[in-house]
């Protein structure tokens, strides 16, 4: 028995995506867990995450049509715990409350190697603190007894799991969007730049990719079909789920890539975005979704679209 169109499923993706008929999907378009904290991702490791996003690209060679497309949407940079690499950074000079370098406190340690912490920083005129930033380092990602952090980019895991896959990289589009200034803390203690981009990586099945212009107007390929850098709002609240797409990033990539009529799946369905895109857009849906609170939440929704499409 194959999993239903129109419909969100309940369970774990690698294996729901067994259960979808061979050779029916057109594009497969969906954004993981980003392994950045989110609630619904701590229960994975960072080698967890990499075998759940390998296993999906995997699982995606049998079920695509020949000519089809995995689209995926992920911010390219990666952040997770190495506590093999060093606390220090660069000092940051316009966070410094006291002009005593690590030199001296070098010095007041050999002078008077009996001292704790309190008693150099008493001696040194400067706070406790000072004393331990000074001789222990910070964090690069700020917080001074937080894991270290290291940093990897993304797109060489997908590209090498879709070529390991036979679904070789096609394309790829940047969503330029609003900067993320919640990682500001990391902005303002170092150099790193505020995020306000992400990647929609785009693998191909080989067969029979069929070319339709016709499909869109002159205006949509000149001004985003044809283009690399897509450039739309982040959603403005998610108040429903901590990590929602807009949904004008499921449409564009539909709209590029399918034909109404076509089946559009969503392995991480959260609350049902691509599924609504896919309503309006007239395409079918698969959703499978791992978290029950989010397969009732994206049903809500996806029944919300469902009549107001009716009443027009």
């Amino acid at each position: 028995m194959f999993l239903q169109e129109n419909h969100v499923h309940q369970g774990n993706t690698p294996d729901l995506l067994k259960l979808i008929r061979p050779d029916s999907i057109a594009l497969s378009v969906w954004s993981p867990p980003y392994f950045v904290g989110k609630e619904y991702e701590k229960y994975l490791s960072y080698e967890d995450w990499v075998k759940l996003l390998r296993d999906t690209i995997t699982a995606h060679y049998n079920i695509l049509k020949p000519g089809g497309f995995l689209a995926i949407n992920i911010a390219d940079i990666l952040c997770f715990p190495d506590i093999s690499l060093p606390k220090f950074q660069s000092l940051n000079l316009s966070k410094q409350k006291s002009p005593i370098t690590k030199d001296e406190i070098l010095a007041a340690k050999r002078e008077h190697p009996e001292f704790n912490r309190n008693e150099l920083a008493k001696l040194l005129g400067c706070s406790e603190q000072t004393i331990d930033r000074r001789l222990n380092g910070n964090n690069i990602r700020g917080g001074k007894y937080v894991t270290q952090t290291r940093v990897h980019l993304v797109g060489d895991i997908i590209e090498k799991a879709g070529y390991d896959a036979g679904l070789p990289l096609y394309d790829r589009r940047i969503w330029k969007k609003d900067a993320a200034w919640q990682n500001s803390k990391w902005h303002s203690s170092s150099y790193r730049a505020v995020d306000e981009f992400e990647y929609i990586y785009i693998l191909w099945k080989p067969g029979v990719t069929v070319i339709n212009r016709a499909k869109l107007s002159d205006k949509d390929w000149k001004n985003w079909a044809s283009k690399a850098v897509w450039e739309f709002p982040s959603v403005r609240a998610n108040n429903d789920h901590e990590a929602k797409f807009p949904i004008e990033l499921p449409t564009r990539v539909m709209r590029l890539l399918t034909e109404v009529g076509d089946t559009v799946l969503d392995c991480f369905m959260g609350s049902g975005t691509t599924a609504i895109a896919a309503i309006r857009e007239k395409r079918n849906f698969i959703g499978i979704e791992l978290l029950e609170k989010y397969v009732k939440l994206s049903n809500k929704n996806i029944k919300a679209e469902v009549r107001t499409n009716a009443d027009i």
